[in-house]
């Protein structure tokens, strides 16, 4: 997923306290340094192409599917400020190497994971080598480049390798989850999406002492309680919104009850914590603009919905229209090159137009864009789902229904980041600068995890109510047309009859999804609009050094 992590020093020291260090190893510390971004900003999207196929080998349900990508989010975005602390206390070079081994180990116990449980706990951890090394890898540059053309220049890399990164994802996601063997080995395809990463980290880490030059360490205190309580509040949260989506479960069920209250319960205390201890992982005091704090807050809504985009449109593309994961992975790839016009097109006008008219624009595109995709049409009766499983495919028209709001979606999010992303350090202190931007892409991150939790229980709400329907008419559909319900699709685990309630129950609950996710969208365009009232003549002249844009 492109985000605005290409936009933000995540380290907790501001880039213009920092004292470059010149190196001859200039050109080379950049590439490592890429290297490092298109490993952690590729993950992001690189396992949603292959979230059929893991589903099927390790029989995780739809339900959990979610938490192949929520617990890489809710890793990176809960563990994220206290990367960057910990890279200020202890040395961003040396974090930066623990970062991308422990990024390399958890994506080999991906590649090799035996079970649900090995799988879901090896995304948390690729989470946590992420925290580590994203913040320090930001923060290497400023230390390894001089302020001027030279930071510029490598800033501009950083920032263009994100939406790359985005890109080659999704198709390198595609392509290597349909291979079944590699280098003469058997071997599920998925699989690889997660062993590709382990010879590049390993690398990666072994060139950084010889590339990079250490940074100072600074004598601090960790908010190693901030930490705890915080990630694990939202940890309760993300999972009660999952138990209650499922029919096992529901609302009044007592898991549910408990892990959203424990949730609430621990975020009230990280609240407290942070306003209470001397070096707070969050700030109180980085709220306390109106500007920053709708930032923020808009921030943490609008990335929810866009998560909504990626999860159940790769699902849809591939198991309702019958695309194959490199042909679904080139079907994203318009989005990638839509955010880049998008970022293109707001740089230039961020500087003659006020925040709120490009950011609050943008988010009306997206969330007209995400109302579209609830409107696909999808026939559900017994007929046209059994004709769809026989044809390979529902008769959905690509560049029709998709193709012009998935790049309708991507430019709204492009001039919804630039100027968010300014406005998230308007007014900060020096000595936040880095907080201010480290905060709004934990705000992105945390918020993409929360709302896909929630917009995954809407989905299945609506997907088993049809599923209950259509059960019976479905059987007899199939018996009618001589064919046994109970009979195996080949290549799947599924039974005829299984298939066929899926194809007809899944895209209810997806429009479902997009439907609630435009909402959302809507809410944070109501923010934007409401409380964002700083002038573009003020921005422009607001933005400290370090913070790059476009």
């Amino acid at each position: 997923m492109t985000d605005v992590e290409s936009l933000d020093p995540a380290a907790t020291t501001s880039p213009a306290d920092v004292e470059a260090t010149p190196t001859k190893h200039a050109g080379l510390a950049l590439v490592l340094i890429l290297t490092a971004q298109l490993m952690v900003v590729l993950d992001s999207t690189i396992a949603n192409i292959a979230l059929p196929y893991i589903g099927n080998d390790l029989d995780i349900s739809q339900a959990n599917l979610t938490w192949i990508v929520t617990g890489y989010a809710l890793a990176f975005g809960g563990l994220l400020l206290l990367g960057g602390r910990l890279g200020d206390l202890y040395g961003r070079r040396r974090l930066f190497t623990i970062g991308l081994v422990t990024f390399a180990v958890a994506s080999l116990l991906g590649g090799v994971a035996a079970n649900e449980a090995m799988l879901l706990g090896s995304r948390a951890l690729q989470g946590v080598g992420a925290a580590m090394a994203a913040p320090a890898a930001l923060a290497l540059i400023t230390t390894t480049f001089p302020a001027g053309p030279a930071r510029n220049r490598a800033m501009a890399a950083y920032a263009t390798m994100s939406g790359v990164g985005a890109a080659i994802g999704l198709i390198l996601g595609g392509w290597l989850t349909g291979l079944d063997s590699f280098a003469g080995l058997d071997v599920e395809g998925w699989r690889l999406t997660f062993l590709i990463n382990v010879p590049i980290g390993l690398i990666a880490a072994a060139a950084v002492p010889r590339i990079l030059a250490e940074s100072e360490s600074h004598p601090g205190q960790m908010d190693i309680p901030g930490a705890i309580t915080g990630t694990l509040g939202l940890l309760g949260i993300v999972f009660g919104l999952s138990r209650a989506g499922e029919e096992a479960y529901g609302w009044d069920h007592a898991q549910t009850i408990t892990s959203l209250v424990a949730g609430v319960v621990l975020l009230v205390a990280f609240a407290i914590v942070e306003s209470r201890v001397e070096h707070p992982l969050l700030p109180v005091r980085i709220f306390a603009n109106r500007t920053r704090a709708t930032s923020f807050v808009a921030m943490m809504i609008a990335p929810a919905a866009m998560f909504a985009m990626f999860y159940f449109l790769s699902l849809f593309i591939q198991q309702i229209m019958g695309f194959s994961p490199l042909e679904a992975g080139f079907a994203f790839l318009p989005f990638s090159f839509g955010i880049v016009i998008g970022a293109g097109l707001a740089s230039n006008l961020v500087a003659r137009v006020d925040a709120r008219f490009l950011a609050g624009t943008g988010t009306l595109l997206a969330a007209a864009a995400l109302f579209m995709f609830s409107r696909i049409p999808v026939d559900e009766s017994p007929k046209a789902v059994l004709t769809a499983l026989a044809d390979g495919g529902a008769d959905i028209n690509y560049w029709t229904h998709l193709f012009p709001f998935i790049v309708l979606m991507a430019i709204g999010m492009g001039l919804v980041f630039v100027p968010m992303t300014l406005t998230a350090v308007h007014h900060v202190r020096a000595e936040d600068s880095g907080i201010g931007s480290g905060v709004l892409n934990t705000m992105q991150q945390v918020g993409g995890a929360l709302g896909l939790a929630t917009l995954s229980t809407v989905a299945l709400h609506f997907t088993n109510d049809q599923a209950s329907e259509v059960a019976k008419p479905m059987a007899e559909a199939i018996t009618a047309t001589g064919g046994d319900p109970t009979a195996v699709v080949p290549g799947t685990d599924l039974s005829f009859l299984e298939a066929a309630i899926f194809g007809s129950s899944f895209p209810e609950g997806a429009v479902h999804a997009f439907l609630v996710a435009s909402m959302l969208m809507l809410a944070a365009s109501a923010v934007i609009w409401t409380f964002l009232n700083v002038k573009h003549t003020e921005l422009a002249t607001d933005a400290p050094e370090g913070v790059h844009v476009g």
